[in-house]
């Protein structure tokens, strides 16, 4: 976000719903395939998504956008701009609130955020401080539900199920997530510049659950004695917390010249995160005042510096290698099945990068060949003392074609991406019982990305994207458990599937003008079959679907308001039932081998209607 890492330090996910609505304040967005180079992110693996926010407006404005639709869902979005003021000051700033009952039972969400966003400009130097925030309460529908009530109860959650009677009514997700970030651009003179940015991340938040019969002792707590009878368990409901903070520093220096760029940057962070549980209710005995029934505490930093000379070899041809350093260290003091367990973990990862650009005539052709590492995350390092994992290792080549024309773009992209020791789940239990991902030798992902769009005439435009690729792991274990015995049954395997990699994914967005303010789309959506495990098992798989979506768009331009825009969607238009993601796991109980499947299904036919309003 804004050249500032944006993903959580020990997970390494990505999670969004912290920041509600945050795409409203975003004025462009990047996907960057593969590796990329350094100034992309200092962490960057396989892939980068780029949010930027930080436009100038030079005009003021204001805008009020609401939505309605399906399951109960309202969206309200208020934005408004100072525009330059005095030639040197401007203010953004933007109000939003999310609600909806959801399609799963009981899924329901409330989300607010706000954006805020000042700078200072002269002619040689700029000072920006972005303050954001998002909170959200969301009721928890991450449990997945198995093939028999997938086709008699597409809709059915358990959670809150242990509570006797009615579903626990606060079976929910808290967080509260702020973000700060000072940058400050300088133009030192015609051809070195600098700039740096300061941020800091707050989160805080936990999840509560209701839990039926729990042993006192589980919690670190004695048994009651209550009206002469003994209570060794009882209900009780539990929230488990994460408080953390993160902050840190990007730099970068940048030289230009007609025929060479020179950057060179770097950047350090510090993540520190408390892992903590507390009792919220007993039906039995007393909870001591300010009690946590367990607390990790955990750190990380991260620092790393890069160099990346960009030269023109030739008319039309241009060439740029990057270099870069990064240092990890984790801090992690025991975890939830091994309060003992202390890691203290340092990785140091030299990444290099080089590549060639030919442009010329509408032709934009490039050769890359880049080398990522990615330190292995937190829930990794639970294997225990005995089995530490190693860090991943990606070689990335790629080798891009694409022409522009007057009324047409297309495009194709051949990649190459093989692994070294990529951390996957075998079903191997690890020192402490728990399922850990572990180290395969060498598995990669090869394909061909094709994309192209084309304005026909004048009331007529479509575009669209075709993936075919293979995504292999070369060899591995599985591990499956032996429930009669106590031990774990292995199972070799050889160039399987890589979980949750569809060999073909592909989009065909169709755009139609019918008249001067008016725009109607039929969106298409193709996801071919994924496996839920690396066996390639066709009874472990989640089928491919196809969805389709029409939106349309009617625009009204005047003085005051300037514009207002209609707009309707109806998504899944043919009601396709299908489930994206899921999980499985199999066991051998009484001699029998068996698999259990859960799935994540997602709505049939919604509908979104939205007026945004300009002032």
């Amino acid at each position: 976000m804004n050249g500032i890492p944006y993903n959580d330090a020990e997970s390494m996910g990505t999670f969004f719903v912290n920041l509600p609505d945050f795409s409203s304040s975003v004025n462009s967005i990047q996907i960057q395939r593969g590796v990329g180079t350094s100034s992309n992110g200092a962490g960057a693996f396989g892939a980068t998504l780029n949010l930027s926010t930080n436009e100038f407006n030079e005009k003021s404005y204001a805008e009020v956008n609401n939505s309605v639709g399906s399951f109960n869902t309202f969206k309200n979005t208020l934005k408004f701009g100072s525009g330059l003021i005095g030639k040197h000051f401007m203010v953004d700033a933007r109000l939003s609130s999310i609600r909806s009952d959801g399609y799963i039972d009981r899924a329901s969400s409330n989300l607010k955020s706000f954006y805020f966003s000042t700078a200072y400009i002269n002619k040689k130097s700029s000072l920006r401080l972005n303050v954001f925030s998002g909170n959200e309460k969301t009721y928890q529908a991450w449990y997945g539900i198995d093939a028999a009530t997938l086709a008699n109860d597409r809709t059915f959650n358990p959670a809150g199920l242990e509570k006797s009677g009615t579903p626990y009514d606060n079976q929910t997700d808290n967080y509260t997530q702020t973000h700060y970030q000072l940058f400050f651009n300088h133009s030192i003179n015609e051809k070195w510049s600098f700039n740096t940015a300061l941020f800091y991340t707050k989160g805080k938040g936990y999840y509560e659950e209701y839990k039926a019969d729990q042993a006192f002792s589980k919690y670190g707590l004695p048994s009651t004695v209550i009206g002469g009878s003994t209570f060794t368990r009882s209900d009780l409901v539990r929230q488990r917390w994460l408080d953390n903070d993160f902050f840190g520093q990007i730099f970068s220096f940048q030289y230009k010249t007609v025929k060479d760029e020179i950057t060179i940057g770097g950047g350090w962070n510090k993540y520190e995160g408390d892992h903590f549980g507390t009792l919220a209710w007993m039906q039995f005995g007393t909870i001591p005042a300010n009690y946590r029934y367990y607390f990790y505490p955990a750190d990380k930093s991260d620092i790393n510096t890069y160099a990346k000379w960009q030269h023109q070899l030739a008319n039309h041809l241009t060439g740029f290698v990057d270099l870069q350093f990064r240092n990890v260290k984790h801090n992690i003091y025991g975890f939830q099945n091994n309060q003992s367990l202390n890691i203290n973990q340092q990785f140091n990862f030299v990444n290099p990068k080089l590549g060639l650009s030919y442009i010329k005539n509408g032709w934009h052709n490039y050769l890359s060949f880049a080398v990522a590492n990615k330190e292995p995350n937190r829930d990794d390092f639970e294997a225990g003392v005995n089995s530490v994992p190693k860090h991943e290792t990606l070689n990335d080549w790629e080798l891009g074609i694409e022409k522009r024309g007057r009324n047409f773009t297309a495009g194709a992209t051949f990649y190459y991406m093989n692994y070294n020791n990529q951390l996957v789940l075998t079903g191997q239990i690890n020192d402490v019982g728990a399922y850990t991902r572990t180290n395969i030798p060498s598995s990669y992902r090869m394909g061909i990305e094709l994309q192209a769009n084309a304005k026909i005439n004048s009331w007529f435009n479509f575009s669209g994207n075709l993936t075919l690729s293979e995504n292999k792991i070369k060899s591995f274990s599985e591990y499956i458990d032996n429930y009669d015995n106590g031990l774990q049954y292995k199972v070799q395997h050889q160039n399987k599937d890589i979980a949750f990699s569809s060999n073909t994914i592909s989009s065909l967005a169709l755009n139609f003008i019918p008249a001067k303010n008016a725009e109607i789309s039929l969106l298409n959506k193709y996801v071919g079959k994924q496996y839920l495990d690396n066996t390639q098992n066709e009874n472990r798989m989640l089928k491919g679907f196809m969805t389709q979506d029409l939106r349309a768009i009617y625009t009204l331009r005047k003085k005051l308001p300037k514009e207002v825009q209609f707009i309707l969607q109806v998504n899944n238009i043919f009601n396709k039932l299908y489930e994206p993601n899921g999980y499985t796991f199999s066991y051998i109980y009484n001699g029998v081998s068996a698999t259990e499947n859960y799935f994540y299904p997602m709505a049939g036919t919604n509908i979104l209607f939205a007026v945004n309003i300009k002032l």
